[in-house]
């Protein structure tokens, strides 16, 4: 994080292994006031190092506080977190109101119920729904966990696969309110293995990979990274030789290999040129595009190759 920032949640080379299998490796991370997102593939190590900066698992080495304590330990650190992770363990029977109020009483707020009733509209449900969770759609399940992580409005907010099971509207609205709960001094910390998903409310990025961190930093330096490399995508069209031969003689493409009778694919150091350029080159060989596919832009691709560059296999600021 960035000199002279204050750290609310740090891991200090906190390690944890369920038998042989490691699934968090000697990872030391600062996080301060505002969004910072936790971001790599499925089986990454994501939800196990969360699940240790909340208290929530023991480290098997190493150390992770909230506010320099151990929230394991110290009852007022693990009260500055509100978290969220699978909403599979909600209390189905129960009524969001009532799931939510319940949090409330476990945090000894004055007002437990007007307290729930402001989180739920926090995240756009109705209070006075009478349904139980176990009607509610996966993604009111997903949004009645965040209102129960806000209900004590605490401190420190850490969201495990927040946006999982929202259509586009919802993941839109959420990610204002914890962009705006970032801006107002809150510690919140998101993860997700989707950077479109993050990169719109995130202030710095923590990248973890086979349980370690492989690169952190500011967006701009993980959007540099995805672009400072040769990427390869799938352009079909119905006069793919034409145009392969276009690209190459304009300078758009550094190698071209057709497809069958309808597509190819192209190799390019220069995306964004290549996004903008495309189609006017296939409307100079009356060429009609049907679709410009990405083959490499998944986040393990641009994690390796951040491995292979060498540009924080250690953990270091880019």
């Amino acid at each position: 994080m960035p000199a002279g920032s204050a750290v609310t949640v740090a891991a200090h080379s906190v390690s944890r292994w369920f038998g042989s299998v490691v699934a968090v490796a000697d990872v030391s991370v600062a996080i301060g006031p505002g969004v910072t997102a936790l971001l790599g593939p499925n089986g990454a190590g994501k939800t196990t190092l969360v699940r240790m900066l909340c208290g929530l698992v023991r480290p098997s080495a190493g150390r992770a506080l909230v506010d320099g304590r151990d929230p394991r330990r110290d009852v007022a650190a693990a009260a500055m977190i509100g978290y969220v992770g699978e909403p599979a363990g909600l209390l189905e029977p129960l009524t969001a109101r009532q799931f939510v109020r319940s949090a409330g009483v476990l945090h000894g707020l004055a007002e437990p119920g007007a307290a729930a009733e402001r989180a739920l509209a926090a995240v756009d449900l109705d209070p006075s729904d009478p349904r139980p969770l176990r009607a509610y759609s996966k993604g009111m399940r997903q949004r009645a966990t965040i209102a129960q992580a806000l209900v004590h409005q605490p401190a420190v907010l850490v969201l495990d696969e927040p946006l999982t099971g929202l259509d586009p509207a919802q993941r839109h609205r959420l990610a204002g309110l914890f962009r705006q709960l970032g801006d107002d001094g809150r510690t919140v910390l998101v993860s997700s293995h989707v950077l479109a998903e993050v990169e719109p409310l995130a202030d710095r990025l923590v990248v973890l990979l086979g349980g370690r961190v492989v690169a952190e930093g500011e967006l701009a330096a993980i959007r540099a990274l995805m672009d400072d490399r040769t990427h390869r995508l799938r352009v079909a069209t119905d006069a793919p030789a034409a145009l392969a031969a276009a690209l190459v003689r304009t300078g758009q493409a550094e190698g071209v290999r057709l497809i069958g009778d309808n597509a190819l694919e192209v190799e390019t150091g220069e995306i964004a040129a290549f996004r903008a350029g495309i189609a006017s080159v296939a409307a100079s060989e009356n060429a009609r595009l049907r679709e410009v596919v990405p083959l490499d832009d998944d986040l393990e691709s641009v994690f390796r190759y951040a491995i292979e560059r060498g540009r924080g296999a250690q953990g270091g600021a880019w």
